[in-house]
């Protein structure tokens, strides 16, 4: 009984098979070129790729030839029923000569009109993966008595294996897909932790007043301008901002606007189009598209050029752009925060910064207190960064000693917060004990104090250490006066610091009455 095809013709269908498996990673696009690469090969009338569901517990058509979708829709099989059902359940292909005379053929689809009339031969043949079944490949060839199909079912078998490593390929690509995905939300998760308003680090009352403006303002559109010293952590409120902001799911993206040339720092911020200057090959989207539905940090925002403020003002006004060498207008939804360690009010009146851009950047200012006027959180932070490079570097590094937290509350960190930070991962690292000494401070800092000195341990030798030098040179009004003012005027400060400026909740500190208490306020203020 002869062929039904010619081996040329065999050899060049499979050839456009294998193309049509490597010429993309989407299962169900490759599944269609390589049935109509069988329809024009073999002469097929119809085809389908059958897949596994295990969680429905069924296979259901992931791609077909010839098929209508309501056709599609219809072929579902379970395991073991029908023709494809059997194949699936026993890894064998199986050949019907004539699907009219076949009781076990179903026709779950509906796409072949009367069997008893039809004139269709059906070759189902198994997809495996490592030995185990995955689906089916199954097609319908013209039915001709006098042709032998047993080249057809091996030319199917030897396609159904190039499907088979698509399929693979799929598994692959959906489980890099999920692992990424747990790994972005791993990821997300560990930064709203590290950002929630409750991870930065303060008591004092000028950090909890930024912490109350972080909470009132996180949930709103408004723009923001973060001033003061570098290193007082006004990217850490930018990113507290938008982490406890609705848009948290959404991209952050932050940008230096000093560490870039003029025409970088454009580029950066609005992209621009294929073919706009030489080495522009491709469409390049900039920060604010990139940031679009989220929120886009602006650093050193005093820095950027004339130029660009008036574009950066329309962006603010009416959240629209054009990229270099474009035309067309990009929409953005965008919150922005910016942040700067200079005078943008003196830079106005010097001309260097736009007037109008400053007032729609200032619309919520939050000002960062230098460390220096914060030196009760002086201890908090050391701490704080102590456990965390301490794991980092894997040292048992538990605490610092009096006299080296003293030193560290007498500096005035010109570096504010970043310095103490690099000084405490400086300090551990090269640390020999448990506990971080004197000894051990840099020396910009340990400069500040004599390491003979020895450290207060009682309020009688605290009083002994401010108050010896006032013996030797005594002030006009005497040394009970002096040390009193001096020391009366440090405990109304502290007390309304950690009483956050409640002047009765001072005066229980304290353990004195309202009144005494507001006495001493009135004449700290005159004096």
């Amino acid at each position: 009984m002869p062929n039904r095809i010619q081996a040329f013709a065999a050899i060049n269908a499979l050839s456009n098979v294998a193309r049509a498996v490597t010429s993309s990673l989407d299962l169900g696009q490759v599944a269609r070129e390589t049935l109509r690469a069988l329809a024009e090969g073999l002469g097929i009338e119809r085809g389908m790729l059958v897949l596994k569901n295990p969680e429905a517990g069924e296979a259901v058509i992931e791609a077909a030839h010839n098929m209508s979708e309501e056709e599609v829709k219809r072929g579902r099989y379970r395991e073991g029923e029908g023709i494809v059902g059997r194949v699936i359940a026993t890894g064998e292909a199986m050949v019907v000569p004539n699907v009219g005379k076949e009781p076990l053929f179903l026709n779950k689809t509906r796409s072949r009109g009367d069997l008893v009339k039809s004139q269709i031969s059906f070759i189902c043949v198994p997809l495996k993966l490592d030995g185990e079944t995955v689906g089916a490949l199954a097609v319908d060839l013209p039915f001709d008595e006098e042709v032998a199909l047993e080249e057809d079912e091996r030319i199917l078998s030897v396609a159904a294996g190039y499907i088979a490593q698509a399929v693979r390929i799929q598994h692959m690509v959906e489980s890099e897909k999920s692992r990424l995905k747990d790994e972005n939300l791993h990821l997300r998760r560990a930064l709203e932790g590290e950002y929630r308003l409750k991870n930065l680090i303060g008591t004092s009352a000028v950090m909890q007043a930024v912490f109350e403006q972080i909470a009132l303002v996180a949930k709103s559109r408004a723009t923001v301008l973060i001033t003061g010293e570098s290193g007082t952590g006004k990217e850490l409120v930018a990113k507290a901002l938008h982490f406890n902001s609705d848009r948290r799911e959404k991209p952050f993206v932050s940008i230096s606007c000093a560490s870039l040339p003029e025409t970088v720092l454009e580029n950066e911020l609005f992209g621009h189009e294929k073919g706009a200057f030489t080495g522009a090959l491709t469409l390049k989207h900039g920060r604010f598209e990139l940031a679009h539905g989220g929120t886009i940090f602006l650093d050193e925002i005093a820095e950027i050029p004339v130029n660009l403020q008036v574009k950066l003002l329309r962006v603010l006004q009416e959240r629209e752009f054009e990229r270099l060498g474009g035309k067309v207008t990009v929409k953005v939804d965008v919150r922005v925060i910016a942040a700067t360690n200079r005078d943008l009010t003196a830079e106005v009146k010097a001309g260097r910064f736009r007037e109008d851009l400053f007032y729609r950047l200032n619309v919520i200012p939050i000002v960062m207190p230098p460390l220096r006027e914060r030196k009760g959180d002086i201890p908090l932070l050391a701490h704080s960064f102590l456990e965390k490079f301490a794991i980092e570097n894997n040292r048992r590094v538990k605490g610092f000693s009096r006299d080296a937290l003293a030193a560290m509350v007498l500096y005035d960190w010109p570096g504010n917060v970043r310095e103490l930070e690099n000084a405490v991962e400086r300090m551990v690292v090269l640390s020999r004990g448990e506990l971080l000494h004197f000894t051990d401070l840099p020396e910009e800092i340990s400069g500040m104090r004599s390491p003979s000195a020895p450290a207060a341990t009682s309020l009688g030798d605290a009083v002994h250490a401010f108050a010896g030098p006032l013996f030797e040179n005594p002030p006009e009004e005497g040394v009970y006066r002096g040390v009193i003012e001096v020391v009366e005027d440090a405990l109304v400060k502290e007390a309304l610091e950690r009483a956050g400026g409640v002047r009765l909740n001072a005066a229980k500190i304290l353990g004195i009455n309202r009144n005494t208490f507001h006495a001493k306020l009135t004449g700290r203020k005159k004096a």
